[in-house]
């Protein structure tokens, strides 16, 4: 049997949802059956992850907001930011995805490289969720690592098009957990908060400036976080054909990207775990393959590795 990357997924990920909404619900799916069918997942290789306990998820969030939302509680205005209706489904799936994250991030500590098949849910703060985030996963995960004294410092390296406020705001006195936002800067949300490393992307930017952005702004935060590990966010809003991104990234672009930041961590030696971060298009199939992009080029990279 030969040695594959390991995949955090869970079936709950996609549940019965209204095709008309934003929120493309189906996509962990999809891009489960996609890496089944390409062979990158297989029965051997894939890791399913329970619900977060709650004193975990109470690292990075408020307990009555974590019991508000929990028992369906919250008001109608904290349900309009959440953006999503209320749901035993949502619930289910919002309750075990941070502890996906937490399962990637162990795993990239024992194997050098996981991918978790959901995750990125950067908007969600300590005592609301907005922007279609309930709860925060990366800094649920940062916490908890912290705190299980598996590591001293930790990288969050998040390339999607929308600013990760939410964990920038929790972290924001963790000088243990650096966060770097690479994302545009006329886009969601409308009141950035100060991560520790802001790169600004400007409406309309191609690959070659992006890349150049990227490249720079992951040295910078490589040098200065010196990490121990990096909770890579790879969302494919930047894409030129979605509908919520404003850049003009192509696939390849994309592709590049991610081979850019997982090689830099490899040849560091620095132990990522990638999460797949926000992607909106219509066409959920073609979404979910672009979504599988960082997964492949992980595959390779740990191929190579081993």
């Amino acid at each position: 049997m030969s040695v594959q990357i390991p995949l955090v997924s869970n079936p709950l990920y996609s549940y019965q949802f209204d095709p008309r909404h934003r929120f493309p619900m189906e996509k962990f799916s999809l891009l489960f059956n996609y890496l089944r069918e390409s062979g990158i997942a297989a029965e051997h290789n894939i890791f399913r992850p329970g619900r977060v306990r709650s004193e975990v998820l109470a690292l990075a969030h408020c307990p009555r907001y974590i019991d508000d939302f929990c028992n369906n509680q919250l008001s109608s205005s904290a349900i309009r930011r959440m953006g999503l209706p209320w749901s035993q489904g949502l619930l289910q799936r919002s309750i075990i995805s941070p502890n996906g994250t937490l399962l990637t991030a162990q795993l990239a500590l024992k194997y050098g490289i996981a991918c978790h098949l959901a995750g990125g849910t950067h908007h969600a703060h300590y005592d609301f969720a907005s922007g279609f985030c309930i709860f925060n996963d990366l800094a649920v995960t940062a916490r908890a690592l912290l705190a299980q004294k598996k590591v001293q410092r930790i990288l969050i390296f998040d390339c999607d098009v929308h600013q990760g406020d939410g964990t920038a705001r929790i972290l924001q006195n963790d000088p243990a957990a650096f966060t770097c936002s690479v994302h545009c800067e006329k886009n969601f949300p409308a009141r950035k908060a100060h991560s520790d490393l802001d790169i600004n992307i400007a409406v309309a930017c191609s690959d070659k400036e992006y890349l150049a952005a990227v490249e720079g702004g992951l040295t910078k935060a490589l040098q200065l976080s010196r990490p121990e590990i990096v909770l890579y966010d790879a969302g494919v809003d930047v894409y030129e054909h979605d509908p919520l991104g404003l850049l003009n990234i192509s696939m390849a672009g994309i592709r590049e990207r991610d081979r850019l930041v997982l090689q830099r961590c490899a040849e560091q030696g620095i132990p990522v775990a990638t999460v797949i971060g926000g992607g909106y298009d219509r066409d959920q199939k073609a979404l979910a393959e672009r979504h599988a992009i960082v997964i492949e080029e992980a595959a390779k990279l740990f191929a190579a590795l081993n």
